[in-house]
């Protein structure tokens, strides 16, 4: 067995064993680069190197930045405002569970943290109204997908790295396939409300003009950052950081809900949030470079070029591959793992790497509330208290919607030309 067949099936095998994936990249990348003997010496100037890149500074400073902006307020807020503006439809809950959930993909960049932000405001509203709980859930953490496609998005931050292109290109391709997958996930929860027979109008007793005031603030958020971003104000990473401040802005002198010791309990999450993904980021980095010191990057890459022939046959698998791929693992590893025999395909076939970015995470996306991992899910029943088993039954028609979704992005000729495919 080659050494580069021996490092996935090592990695494999370690991920039966239950071993986190972060560990079972890095264990099973030292392990080959020991039996190699490619030099023990590399391991640690390639995992600082993996993660010692000025785009990723912009990581924690977005995950922090949806921390403060959630112990702010401002989640609350922003929900009572859209239920004020679609409430009075019968599905209105439904409805404004999804289009907060966009709106909180601009914040936060990450859809485990949406779930979290969003699910213990959202599920006691919808129970309200007549919804089921496992419903709500699994409604919540299909529109907290969005947030890896709605910039600011962490996954667009490391892809770009990754692959070499503008964080900022990334951020905006992704705008129009997050309205649309928003819209496409509105669709779905409509048609099952009204199936069922659930919701009813909720009654806003506060004037829309007083919770548009209150919730002013936070709105900015999304143009504070993004504005900043294509005025040419600040850098993405500067961008993360000017999040932050502005959150605490917020949350100290307008809304008042932070205190000295609230902000000491956020940098501690922000902190331990933070070094999870940049420990996978970091091992990551060391495995792909394993890979491409073993010839697994040139086998991979010879056998895709080998179906480049038939560039929709290619794409199809790669679709496929992706969905396989993003049930298991978190979307960091699955860059690191496919980007770099990705790369030389694309550039032989034409391909723009930014829409290939976005078709890529949208597949991420889906697989976050796609069994058997389905982090998003696992989240939202935490929190809800349910079994899994029970928002499993009620994700499906927000996978279909998705998978929609996906096949458009990827394959309608309008779409491709607007994202540059």
């Amino acid at each position: 067995m080659s050494l580069g067949a021996l490092l996935l099936a090592l990695f494999f095998g370690l991920l039966l064993l239950r071993v986190p994936i972060g560990i079972a990249l890095g264990l099973a990348a030292v392990l080959i680069i020991h039996l190699g003997h490619l030099g023990l010496q590399v391991v640690s100037f390639n995992f600082q190197a993996g993660i010692a890149k000025f785009p990723l500074l912009a990581i924690p400073f977005f995950i922090l930045a949806g921390a403060v902006m959630d112990k702010a307020g401002i989640a609350e807020r922003i929900v009572r405002l859209v239920l004020a503006l679609v409430g009075r439809h019968r599905a209105g809950a439904a409805l404004a569970a999804v289009l907060v959930g966009m709106f909180w993909g601009a914040v936060s960049g990450s859809g485990p943290a949406t779930v979290a932000a969003l699910g213990p405001i959202l599920y006691p509203l919808m129970v309200r109204q007549g919804y089921s709980l496992g419903f709500a859930a699994a409604l919540v953490a299909a529109a907290a997908e969005l947030s890896i496609i709605i910039p600011p998005s962490i996954a667009f931050i490391v892809y770009a790295t990754i692959a070499g292109t503008s964080v900022a290109q990334q951020f905006l391709a992704g705008i129009l396939p997050g309205i649309l997958l928003g819209l496409l996930l509105m669709g779905g929860a409509y048609l099952v409300v009204r199936a069922r027979g659930w919701g009813r109008p909720e009654k806003v007793d506060r004037p829309l003009g007083a919770l548009l005031q209150e919730a002013s603030w936070g709105l900015l958020t999304p143009l504070v950052i993004l504005g900043g971003i294509y005025g040419g104000v600040f850098t993405p990473t500067e961008a993360a950081a000017v999040g932050v401040f502005w959150g605490l802005f917020v949350g100290f002198f307008v809304y008042k809900t932070l205190s000295l010791e609230s902000l000491y309990r956020l940098l501690v999450e922000a902190g331990v949030s933070s070094a999870v993904v940049m420990l996978i980021v970091g091992w990551a980095g060391l495995f792909a470079w394993a890979a491409d010191t073993t010839g697994l990057v040139d086998a991979l890459r010879k056998a895709l070029l080998g179906l480049a022939a038939n560039p929709w046959q290619l794409l199809f698998l790669l679709n496929f591959l992706w969905l396989i791929l993003g049930t298991l693992m978190d979307a960091v590893s699955i860059y690191y793992l496919t980007i770099p025999a990705l790369i030389p395909v694309m550039a032989h076939l034409g391909w723009d790497p930014v829409w290939m970015g976005v078709v890529m995470t949208v597949n991420l996306a889906i697989g976050q509330i796609t069994p058997p991992v389905a982090v998003n899910l696992f989240v939202s029943a935490r929190i809800s208290g349910l079994p899994i088993e029970r928002i499993w039954r009620e994700v499906w028609p927000f996978v279909l919607a998705s998978l929609l979704g996906l096949l458009l992005f990827s394959y309608w000729p309008l779409l491709r030309q607007a994202l540059g495919g």
